[in-house]
């Protein structure tokens, strides 16, 4: 069975706390438990470095002037739209509307769904949103209702 690069990341999420799994002096450690257990060396690689461009991506939120977060329009790049199908750009969408995305943690899913190599669904955006949100400052409450619609609720639209 080949693993992916999200493979590791929710192999790290499920067993891992946060902290440990960002902390780089943990790191070389957490290579040689994952090598340990089956993932090829080349996905551990390319998780450990899709976990720095989040940590690199982390944002405060948007707010205009009177506290409130700024809404926005998404208007996605043509490579974006061509990797990502409606229905992925739809939960999304659906996310915002619900609070549970801002306007900035929405651009850092886009960006890391757009770092993985492998094709996008909607499994892995559900995925993608978590990891991002559990790396957001603030965003616990949205973290949690992500974290249902992950583990508990197949669907999104109620």
């Amino acid at each position: 069975m080949k693993e992916t690069v999200l493979d590791v990341l929710m192999y790290l999420f499920e067993n891992y706390q946060h902290g440990e799994f960002s902390d780089t002096d943990n790191q070389d450690t957490l290579r040689d438990e994952l090598t340990a257990a089956g993932f090829p060396v080349e996905e551990v690689e390319h998780a450990f470095s899709w976990l720095d461009g989040l940590s690199e991506n982390r944002q405060k939120p948007l707010h205009d002037g009177a506290g409130g977060a700024l809404r926005s329009l998404r208007f996605y790049a043509r490579e974006e739209v061509a990797k990502l199908s409606v229905e992925c750009r739809g939960f999304l969408h659906n996310l915002e509307q619900l609070g549970i995305l801002d306007s900035s943690s929405r651009e850092v899913v886009i960006d890391r769904l757009m770092a993985f190599n492998d094709e996008i669904d909607l499994e892995r955006v559900k995925w993608v949103c978590l990891l991002v949100l559990i790396n957001q400052p603030g965003s616990e409450e949205a973290f949690e209702h992500m974290e249902d619609l992950v583990y508990y609720q197949g669907d999104y639209l109620h």
